[in-house]
């Protein structure tokens, strides 16, 4: 008999049940809760600036075409002909006149719409090819540049289900007056681990650095989390975590690209990082001028690593795998030689053989055995540290704790368990 949602949860979500991370039964209930009825994210419009670009992206496991038609939309396809289901677009990214299913040569326009079947040419009859174009995906909207997608006809618009979230990240994408762009390709891998892990550690779990990445992480720079840091929850499933600098800090210590591999970098390149900053006050105003980013999280699998400037999509390949793809993100006003230092600062830290990302990496596999060892079923896994210790604060919106406080995660559970319980006993 399958395992009830309600029995995976408990009530405040200090207890989560091993099951969650492995059984197929949820995994299924995953798929139509969570990815059916949630805003996805698919891309960025720095990727699309032509008539015709396109980029590949997946919604859950449904692969999707995301278009600048020529119509000047944004448009999102499921990549399957409606013939014979194949993809029609095999490429990551490029720009194109058409979609050519490689079977039977069935031809698709930018937008979706079915344009030509070359087997008619010897048949009598005409097929109306008005209801045979790509299946679209129902809603698509933006957000400073950021596209979303989602399945669900009925869901509320996107600036609502961000809410305030745009506050947090506005405190990023409002610094840079041309605002930001994606660079290339997103990096991508798989990783035998279940998809929500990686979603969890970018969604606050800043406390595993001490411990995990001790050989890379300096004391000073943990010590600077515990006691500046702050972890906010602005709806179930969203989150950031920050370090608030206190104020009159020196700008090299608050301002953002100063961290990592960045700080190599050549005295123009300070200039510029000074600029950013000094606009910063004025921009996203005093209070988030000092905010000193860590990790973002926009329910249910959208990552943002402020220090490292990737964004990051945990794609689910079943209960036991997820494909992960990574961003290197830009201002797009910054001098190129330094875009190429952040890209290279986000893959040597937090690309598929990044420093940290490797040892996140196996972290996440060795989660994914102990969610699937013999005789440990009575025994789930323990998320009540801090419990009810989060707090309003009249600063900040939404709940407001340390970083050490799993709130974030108590509260994306709760958001999850709801979610699969409303599809649970559909037919």
């Amino acid at each position: 008999m399958p395992i009830r949602v309600h029995d995976v949860v408990n009530h405040d979500a200090s207890l989560v049940s091993r099951k969650a991370w492995s059984d197929p039964h949820l995994y299924e209930l995953e798929k139509r809760g969570i990815f059916g009825h949630a805003w996805l994210f698919l891309a960025h419009t720095s990727q699309l600036p032509n008539l015709g670009d396109f980029v590949q992206a997946y919604m859950c496991e449904t692969p999707i075409i995301v278009t600048h038609g020529n119509d000047g939309n944004i448009h999102a396809l499921i990549n399957s002909c409606s013939h014979r289901g194949l993809p029609v677009c095999r490429a990551d990214r490029g720009n194109a006149k058409s979609f050519v299913c490689p079977y039977h040569n069935w031809n698709y326009s930018v937008e979706g719409s079915l344009q030509a079947i070359p087997q008619e040419q010897h048949l009598e009859g005409r097929t109306d090819r008005s209801l045979l174009g790509l299946k679209r995906v129902p809603r698509v909207e933006q957000w400073n540049g950021m596209i979303f997608g989602s399945f669900d006809e009925e869901i509320e618009p996107l600036d609502d289900y961000l809410g305030d979230m745009r506050w947090y990240l506005d405190a990023f994408f409002g610094r840079f007056p041309k605002g930001i762009e994606f660079i290339g390709s997103p990096q991508r891998w798989v990783i035998d681990a279940n998809w929500k892990l990686p979603v969890e550690n970018q969604l606050g779990d800043v406390n595993h650095g001490p411990f995990l990445h001790a050989a890379v992480i300096p004391p000073e720079a943990n010590a600077e989390v515990f006691e500046l840091g702050r972890s906010v929850v602005t709806a179930p499933g969203h989150g950031a975590t920050f370090r608030l600098m206190p104020e009159g800090a020196p700008l090299e210590q608050v301002a953002w690209g100063f961290e990592g591999m960045a700080s190599l970098l050549a005295p123009e390149v300070h200039d510029y990082l000074r600029e950013v900053q000094a606009r910063a006050i004025e921009s996203v105003g005093p209070l988030r001028s000092r905010m000193k980013g860590l990790t973002y999280g926009v329910f249910p699998n959208l990552s943002f690593l402020w220090s490292n400037t990737a964004f990051k999509v945990s794609h689910p390949r079943g209960p036991g795998k997820v494909e992960y793809w990574s961003w290197s993100v830009v201002p797009a006003d910054a001098p190129d030689a330094f875009k190429r230092i952040l890209r290279g600062n986000h893959t040597a830290f937090f690309g598929p053989g990044g420093i940290l990302e490797q040892e996140d990496s196996e972290a996440w596999t060795q989660q994914r055995i102990g969610s699937e060892i013999d005789f440990a079923d009575d025994r789930p896994y323990y998320y009540g540290l801090g419990l009810n210790e989060e707090k309003p604060d009249p600063e900040l919106p939404g709940l407001v704790g340390v970083t050490a406080n799993e709130f974030y995660a108590r509260n994306f559970f709760l958001r999850w368990r709801d979610a699969l319980a409303a599809v649970e006993d559909e037919a």
